[in-house]
């Protein structure tokens, strides 16, 4: 089978889908791989060491998207501004595309349409199951630890005050607050690093468990006023509240958000639109100079006000909507991106050939569209045909 690793065009987006390592890896299993030039080096990974572990480079993505059977990717296709197309449209009927699709998000709806059109068999990677037998897959987890670390940074970046306490010749700088919203991976993740930062922490969950997580962090526990037989989900996973209860969690969270320095906004519901937590009016009685770093902005955003894959200022807050955070730490996100990626694709290729069973949890959970026919139930949710 010929693999297919284009070179990533999202802005700012310098990860690629398989390190030299991993293209080794797949010549050594049988594998044609197929690289763009210079598809690696934003994240220090160069054409030579792809030449050394065998793969083929090429000039021209069309001929990757023309002769790949398999195509991998980090981020969504999208429109090739320097070819004047949209990536789907390079793509033929029968490949397959393996990437971050978050087909739920409404931003997205239009671009899973003309996959499915187009007669992709396309699999998202954020609708991999956190069980045990996926664990070397899970590139979400992967990625979000990386944007729980990342996040917390780029947030104290933006702080106009130390995150520490400060002892000084002229007296005490009190240490900055930050909250957690939504303690999954990345929650924690942002939790240890605002911790090693001298921060004072918060946590908010309506998952029990995860709640207690953090509190094993050091973090201050905030209630949410959710009960557990609505929250938690099979598997663990935090389930869609009904209107009247997420109003509750609003009220309960609204205090202690007013206090805060930095806000870090991970709560998802797998496979859906993000929840909205945080209200304009929330946001405009926040303190002045304060950070809000929504990391679920692929899924919708947790705040109201969220740019998607942009940074503003609205009424004294800093809302961050950076699309892809992992990105900003190309070289080691793309080290586990890419053993994830290898692990997944010799889970689903069996004797040369990729075999979808459908009544496979990995699959069914991953799968968006096959055969012409939209499959994936939170999009199709999100879009309305269910």
């Amino acid at each position: 089978m010929i693999i297919g690793i284009p070179k990533e065009i999202m802005h700012d987006e310098n990860r690629v889908a398989c390190t030299p390592e991993t293209v080794g890896k797949f010549v050594n299993d049988g594998f044609k791989v197929l690289v763009e030039k210079s598809a690696g080096e934003g994240a220090l990974y160069h054409d030579e060491d792809y030449l050394k572990a065998g793969a083929t480079l090429v000039e021209d993505p069309v001929e990757i998207y023309d002769n790949a059977e398999i195509i991998l990717k980090v981020k969504e296709p999208l429109f090739n501004e320097q070819l004047g197309k949209h990536e789907v449209e390079m793509m033929h009927k029968g490949q397959y595309l393996i990437t971050f699709i978050h087909p739920a998000s409404p931003v997205n709806h239009e671009m899973v349409k003309r996959l499915t059109k187009q007669g992709v068999t396309a699999i998202t990677l954020d609708g991999i199951p956190r069980i045990s037998r996926a664990q070397n897959m899970d590139a979400l987890t992967s990625m979000s630890t990386c944007a729980g670390y990342k996040g917390i940074l780029m947030a104290a970046n933006h702080l106009t005050t130390f995150m520490p306490q400060m002892f000084t010749a002229v007296g005490r700088i009190e240490p900055a607050k930050v909250m957690v919203i939504g303690v999954g991976v990345a929650g924690l993740q942002a939790l240890a690093t605002a911790k090693r930062l001298g921060a004072i922490t918060y946590a908010a969950d309506i998952r029990p468990m995860a709640a207690e997580n953090a509190g094993s962090l050091g973090a201050k526990k905030v209630e949410t006023g959710v009960p557990a037989e609505l929250a938690v989900g099979e598997g663990g996973y935090a389930l869609r509240l009904p209107d009247d209860v997420l109003m509750v969690e609003r009220d309960k969270l609204t205090e202690t958000i007013q206090q805060m320095d930095i806000v870090f906004c991970s709560a998802l519901i797998p496979g859906k639109v993000a929840p909205i937590i945080i209200t304009e009016e929330m946001v405009k009685g926040m303190k002045r100079g304060s950070v809000i770093v929504d990391i679920s902005i692929d899924q919708g955003g947790n705040c109201e006000l969220t740019p998607a894959g942009d940074v503003v200022t609205k009424y004294g807050v800093t809302l961050m909507g950076v699309k892809n955070i992992p990105g900003l730490l190309p070289t080691s996100s793309t080290w586990m991106f890419s053993n994830n990626m290898y692990n997944l694709v010799k889970y689903l290729v069996k004797d040369g050939k990729v075999v979808l069973d459908r009544d496979d949890e990995v699959v069914a959970k991953s799968l968006v569209c096959i055969d012409g026919e939209l499959v994936h139930v939170g999009a199709r949710e999100a879009m309305g045909l269910n």
